[in-house]
C-alpha cells in the first residue's frame, strides 16, 4: 500500500512540473524589480565631488535584459501569428513598458532637488565645450544630464566630458512626425527612473546655450512649483495645424477649442513629467501620421495641449528658452552666427520678457497671475557651431556672471 502511494505521489509531481515551469517563465516581473533593473543599468547620479570619466566610446544607458522585455511584450502578442513590424512613428513594447514604469514613480522629489538637463539631438553637440564650462561651476549633486541621440546619425565626435555615458537608448527622429514627441517622453522616463531627486526637467537642443550661470538657473528652477511650457491659443494657421492629420482626425479627444501651440523646448516639474509619460489618451491622436507636412509639428502641439487640458494650474504658459523668428526660414528660427555673438547680444536676450500665451489677457483658467510675472529667459537658441569661439571668450565675464 505504501509502495502504491509513493508511485501516485511520483506521478503527481511529474504532472505538476510542466505547469510550474510555465508559471515561472510567464509571470510578469514586479514593477519594483523591473524599475530596479532599469535604474541599475543607468549610470549613478553624480554625488559629492565625483565626476564622469571621459571615455572615447561612451557606453549608452542600457535597458534591462532582453528576456525581461520579451516577457512583457509576449503578454500582448497574438498567440497564433507574428505581428507586423512596428512603424517608426509608433511606440514599441520597450517604450510602452518604460513609460508605464516611469508613470508610477513618486511625484515628490527627494532632497536634495536636482535639475535634469535633457538634450535631444540628431547631431553631435557642437556647443559642448560651453556646457562643460557651465557644469564645471556647478555642484555635481545638483544636476543630471541625459542625451537622446538619433542612432541613424554618424557621430564622428563622441560624447565626451560631462556627456560621456549619458546617452539613453535612442531611436530615429524625423521632422513632421511624432518621433520627436517620443524622444522627449523617452528622456523624461529615464530621468524619472534614474534619480528620485530630479525635480525639474529641461528639454534642450544642440543649438541651445545657457545665458545665466548654473547657480542662477538652479535658484530659479528649484524654487518653482510650476512648469514653464509655452501655451498659445488662436495662433495663425492653428486650424490647419489641428487638421494636419485630417479634418476630424483629432476628434473627439482634442476639440479645436482645446488645441494649443507652443515651443518644443520647456521645463516641467516632476508632477507634469509623470503626466506626460503616463498619457495614452491624447497620444492616441498625436501619434497619427500627418497628411500635410507644412502644418505638421507634433512636438509643438502635443505638450502644450496635454498640459493645458490636464494641469493648466500647474504651468506658467511661457518657455524659458529664447528664440527669434525674425529672418526664420522653412519653419526654423533665426540662427545666430559667430559675428553676431558678443556681450550685447547676451545682455539683450536676458532683458527680454517671455510671451505668456493666451492667459496673459485672461487669467481665469489658471491660478498663475502672468500679468505680475517677470520671468527671465535661462536659455537661448539657435546658435551656430561657428559661434562657439565667441561664446567661450565671453563665458566667464558675461554669460556666467549674474
Amino acid at each position: 500500500m505504501l509502495q502504491l502511494s509513493l508511485v501516485c505521489l511520483f506521478c503527481a509531481i511529474l504532472i505538476c512540473l510542466p505547469l510550474a515551469a510555465i508559471f515561472t517563465f510567464t509571470t510578469t516581473p514586479s514593477v519594483d524589480s523591473y524599475a530596479a533593473a532599469i535604474a541599475s543599468s543607468l549610470p549613478p547620479a553624480p554625488v559629492g565631488n565625483n565626476s564622469f570619466t571621459t571615455r572615447k566610446n561612451p557606453e549608452p544607458i542600457l535597458l534591462p535584459p532582453t528576456q525581461t522585455i520579451t516577457i512583457i511584450k509576449n503578454r500582448t502578442a497574438a498567440a497564433t501569428s507574428t505581428p507586423p513590424p512596428t512603424p517608426a512613428t509608433q511606440l514599441t513594447g520597450d517604450d510602452i513598458s518604460l513609460l508605464k514604469l516611469a508613470s508610477r514613480v513618486d511625484q515628490s522629489p527627494k532632497p536634495v532637488k536636482k535639475l535634469a538637463f535633457m538634450f535631444l539631438t540628431a547631431s553631435p553637440l557642437p556647443l559642448a565645450p560651453l556646457w562643460e564650462l557651465y557644469f564645471s561651476r556647478a555642484s555635481k549633486n545638483l544636476y543630471n544630464i541625459y542625451v537622446h541621440a538619433d542612432p541613424g546619425v554618424n557621430y564622428t565626435t563622441p560624447f565626451l566630458g560631462v556627456f560621456a555615458g549619458r546617452v539613453i537608448p535612442s531611436k530615429p527622429t524625423l521632422r513632421h512626425t511624432p518621433t520627436l514627441i517620443s524622444a522627449a517622453r523617452r528622456l523624461l522616463a529615464h530621468a524619472l527612473l534614474h534619480d528620485e531627486s530630479n525635480s525639474m526637467f529641461a528639454l534642450l537642443s544642440p543649438s541651445c546655450i545657457p545665458i545665466h550661470s548654473f547657480n542662477y538657473t538652479y535658484r530659479v528652477l528649484s524654487a518653482s512649483r510650476l512648469s514653464f511650457v509655452e501655451i498659445l491659443k488662436n495662433e495663425p494657421f492653428a486650424h490647419w495645424r489641428w487638421a494636419a492629420r485630417g479634418e476630424n482626425a483629432m476628434l473627439p479627444e482634442v476639440e479645436f477649442e482645446d488645441f494649443r501651440v507652443g515651443s518644443q523646448f520647456w521645463v516641467v516639474t516632476r508632477r507634469d513629467a509623470r503626466i506626460i509619460v503616463a498619457d495614452t489618451w491624447l497620444w492616441s491622436k498625436f501619434k497619427l501620421p500627418c497628411i500635410r507636412d507644412a502644418t505638421c509639428y507634433p512636438e509643438e502641439h502635443y505638450f502644450p495641449t496635454l498640459l493645458s487640458m490636464v494641469d493648466p494650474r500647474g504651468c506658467v504658459p511661457c518657455t524659458l528658452t529664447h528664440v527669434s523668428w525674425k529672418d526664420g526660414n522653412d519653419g526654423h528660427p533665426r540662427i545666430y552666427n559667430g559675428s553676431e555673438v558678443g556681450p550685447d547680444l547676451i545682455l539683450a536676450l536676458r532683458g527680454r520678457r517671455p510671451r505668456y500665451g493666451y492667459r496673459e489677457s485672461d487669467g481665469s483658467n489658471s491660478s498663475v497671475s502672468v500679468k505680475a510675472r517677470r520671468d527671465n529667459f535661462l536659455f537661448a537658441r539657435k546658435f551656430a557651431p561657428a559661434s562657439l569661439h565667441n561664446l567661450i571668450s565671453i563665458a566667464n565675464d558675461v554669460i556666467f556672471k549674474d
